[in-house]
């Protein structure tokens, strides 16, 4: 059949290619679109098939200032981006699909991902020890998944593999595999992406529209499902003035975080524009784009070109969109913490405000120190050598990939600082737990060609590897008498990391404050020891000779690091990346997998076993199946975040994950981290709800445990949800606001899948979270405004029944009974919400649709 829009198709002059030419819509309301929704638009005209792209859906997009908001529509993607924390499993239920369609006598090698698929091993790198050590013990850990990502690279068609030791997945991104426009079957369209990490949103820096999406929403694009949104709205970003010297660019990502996140653009596109843009580089813009999920915009879209911002004058865009003007002149050196991304402190104040983070209670700054215990000081011995911490030590200070990494300008002053300090005879205290660990060997390169590597391994900041590490809770114990010191004093210490996660204990359980920070400034506050510094008042340190060094004799001006840049960021370092992306390592090369279309699942694997997400799958769809009976598996209050539900670091000793591992007779040392793990749902199931901080109101204090409501026993909350499964008796978690709100991870859903949960019933979701628990067969239910667990005298304990009609619909209105009865709203958005969940979830959708 002929394709309904092939009036659009032109063909390029030079090359033949052809491309489909929204403008011979010869329709105004185009030129009235702004850019990001055109990409949208050309992807709907280009996929549109009469069935999971219709007709309708590209004129909704033509007329997207009346159907913002309101209208759902598909995207398909050109490419999907997956790392191998969230890889894992997608690639697992992809083979574990295979198994299912094959039990139902039909061909496996059916299953394939029909969008091109890229798979960059960067997130298991733990730190151990400093420099290469670290890689070698990457491999040989992590052999058993390395063999089935090679697998997976030889039975699977179009999926690339990029082994580990090249780069991390947002770095190999921007350098390797970004093409701003892609070519398939003789037709050019602009690139795009979706990945399984919140942070793919740093590709809009050039001007290619991607965002983060659960893996079972990557799985679907990856099977050929569009992705379904509801259209956004755009928001124009105005960059005015000119940028102060000693500003850095996570300065400005800070400062436009705080503007964009009191601005409530929660959920829309933010196109950037205006005089100031021109004066941010391609790493510069980069660095702002990756941020917008901590100001809770989709993507932040910087323009390709000077051709582009001529292009924003002419057609006058954001006339038509509302403008948010910030002036780039205000932006100061900034630091973001305690705890969150948002509560941004200038360096200026950050003494005094550390100090009030003491005196407030508990909360999201808040520490609750009383007066008296301000000021101890808890002396101990390292290394034969007499030291003290007080409540502000630094005790961890990393230099991490994927926010700042990519931006040379930024490293490069962190450099040329450590020169300037090793010359001025600074030091970093050696107890503190430094690292550098770079996005890609293009960092690597550019800091040793500049000659500032050495300096930065001087004071303590040596390469470690490649890949995400202490933002993902990949970070080596700290020394004994440093841990037994802080618990001593109840101290609350500070880590100060250059990356865009901080979340309390992430980094470390006995570190309570943690700071996000310029790379420069990470090593400031590491060389001052403390977060408590006025840096224009006091000096960093002394030199052996006794004279004060302040952080203004060290810092590089913005001249010297302009000019060093030019002479350093050369177009050799992108090729000695694209050499080692064909050659691989050697160890990489010579691992030996399976040559079958069904993977060989072995049994006695802890890493990646065949998860139970297919089984009894009927070709036709069950009826509705009303909840009846169920007990609440936990109680939970606002801001309960993905790091709650789905821990990404190590496995505690004590935990039921680790339980399980010894079972299987494996030592502490040898149960690595959640993340590395993720092909394996048994140590998966285990792990959700496991985090220290999770607070349970059915207990009463922090950590990973519940009420058993039957026996009334308190127990571990995988315990208590396989009692709850042996005894037939449904699930569901009561809420409150912002439930799921954090970085995209698709066991905050699978977990609590397995763990027998049909329904969490809280006061708002976080929408991406939201749609991965729709993607699960798990329904999200919204108390009606107004009302929550509270409001209605929920105590938790009673019995939940939650009747299904005959006919879903989106957004309806459902009653819960438990002696009293009240409405809850059930969250499917569109028709393509309620198909998952009739089917018991995406997984079971797109399975079905092979079976038939």
């Amino acid at each position: 059949a002929e394709h309904p829009y092939s009036h659009l198709i032109d063909t390029l002059e030079h090359g033949g290619l052809k491309f489909f030419n929204p403008q011979k819509f010869n329709d105004p309301r185009y030129d009235k679109l702004p850019l990001s929704i055109r990409v949208l638009l050309e992807a709907a005209v280009r996929n549109c098939d009469g069935f999971y792209t219709k007709e309708g859906d590209v004129q909704s997009i033509l007329d997207w200032q009346q159907q913002q908001n309101k209208a759902e529509v598909p995207f398909s993607p050109a490419r999907v981006l997956l790392q191998d924390f969230t890889g894992i499993p997608a690639m697992v239920d992809l083979a574990a699909m295979r198994d299912a369609v094959a039990k139902h006598g039909l061909d496996p090698s059916l299953v394939n991902p029909k969008c091109p698929t890229d798979l960059i091993v960067d997130h298991s790198l733990q730190i151990d020890y400093s420099k290469w050590f670290n890689q070698e013990m990457e491999l040989i850990r992590n052999k058993e998944r390395l063999q089935f990502f090679k697998w997976c690279s030889k039975a699977f068609k179009n999926v690339n593999v990029v082994p580990p030791d090249i780069g991390a997945v947002h770095q190999v991104n921007l350098e390797y595999l970004s093409r701003v426009v892609q070519i398939s079957n003789g037709f050019i369209y602009p690139d795009s992406v979706v990945g399984t990490d919140s942070h793919t949103t740093m590709i809009n820096g050039l001007g290619i529209l991607g965002w983060g999406v659960g893996g079972i929403e990557s799985e679907a694009v990856m099977l050929g499902q569009p992705l379904s949104l509801t259209l956004p709205q755009v928001v124009g970003c105005k960059l005015l003035g000119t940028i102060n010297p000693l500003t850095t660019s996570i300065d400005i990502v800070l400062g436009i975080t705080k503007h964009l996140r009191q601005a409530g653009i929660a959920g829309r596109f933010v196109e950037f524009f205006g005089p100031g843009v021109s004066q941010l580089s391609a790493p510069d813009r980069t660095t702002i784009a990756n941020m917008c999920p901590e100001y809770n915009a989709t993507v932040s879209f910087f323009p390709v070109d000077q051709v582009t911002l001529k292009h924003f004058k002419k057609t006058r865009a954001f006339l038509h969109c509302p403008v948010i003007e910030i002036n780039l002149s205000s932006m100061v050196p900034y630091v973001s913490g305690p705890k969150r991304a948002q509560d941004r402190v200038a360096v200026s104040n950050m003494k005094e405000d550390f100090q009030s983070c003491l005196d407030e209670k508990v909360g999201f700054k808040g520490f609750n120190i009383s007066k008296e215990k301000q000021e101890t000081r808890v002396p101990f011995l390292h290394c034969g050598q007499k030291y003290e911490l007080a409540h502000g030590s630094v005790v961890i200070a990393a230099v991490i990939s994927c926010t700042n990494n990519c931006n040379p300008s930024v490293m490069l002053t962190a450099g040329l600082m450590a020169k300037k300090a090793v010359e001025a005879g600074l030091v970093v205290k050696p107890y503190i737990r430094t690292s550098l660990a770079p996005g890609s060997g293009m960092v690597t390169h550019y800091l040793s060609t500049s000659g500032v590597l050495p300096f930065l391994s001087q004071l303590g900041f040596e390469v470690i590897g490649y890949g995400c590490a202490t933002c993902v809770g990949n970070t080596a114990p700290l020394k004994e008498t440093v841990v037994d010191a802080i618990k001593q004093g109840d101290l609350v210490t500070c880590g100060v990391l250059s990356g865009n996660r901080h979340f309390e204990g992430r980094l470390c359980d006995c570190v309570r404050a943690n700071y996000l920070a310029s790379p420069p400034l990470v090593l400031a506050y590491a060389i001052a020891g403390t977060v408590g510094i006025d840096f224009e008042k006091e000096p960093l340190g002394v030199t052996p000779e006794g004279k004060e060094v302040y952080l203004c004799d060290i810092w590089p001006s913005r001249e010297e690091v302009q000019q060093t840049e030019e002479d350093t960021i050369i177009s050799s370092i992108f090729k000695d990346l694209r050499g080692r992306m064909e050659k691989g390592n050697t160890f990489w090369n010579n691992i030996e997998c399976p040559d079958s279309v069904l993977f060989p699942w072995d049994h006695k694997s802890t890493y990646i076993r065949s998860p139970c997400f297919f089984s009894k799958l009927s070709k036709e769809v069950p009826p509705p199946q009303s909840i009846e009976n169920a007990h609440a598996l936990l109680f939970l209050g606002d801001k309960v975040t993905t790091d709650h539900i789905s821990p990404a670091g190590s496995i505690a000793r004590a935990s039921a994950a680790a339980k399980y591992l010894q079972s299987k007779r494996l030592a502490p040392r040898e149960f690595n981290s959640y993340g590395a793990r993720r092909g394996n749902d048994a140590v998966m199931t285990r792990g959700t709800f496991a985090s220290i901080k999770l607070q349970n109101r059915f207990i009463g204090k922090s950590g990973p445990k519940t009420l058993h409501i039957p026996s009334g026993q308190t127990l571990d909350v995988f315990e208590a949800a396989e009692r709850y499964q042996r005894d037939g008796i449904p699930l569901i978690i009561l809420a409150g606001k912002d439930y799921g709100s954090g970085n995209s991870r698709d066991w905050v859903a699978k977990g609590p899948y397995l763990l027998g949960v049909r329904a969490v019933i809280a006061e708002s979701f976080e929408k991406l979270h939201k749609n991965q628990l729709v993607g699960m067969g798990i329904m999200p239910l919204e108390f009606l405004p107004g009302q929550n667990a509270d409001s209605l005298e929920l105590s938790g304990k009673e019995k939940f029944t939650i009747t299904l009609p005959d006919t879903l619909s989106p957004r309806k209105q459902l009653t819960t009974s438990q002696g009293k009865s009240f409405i809850v709203t059930a969250l499917f958005d569109t028709e393509m919400d309620v198909t998952f969940f009739q089917h018991g979830g995406l997984l079971r959708f797109v399975a079905r649709t092979f079976l038939k």
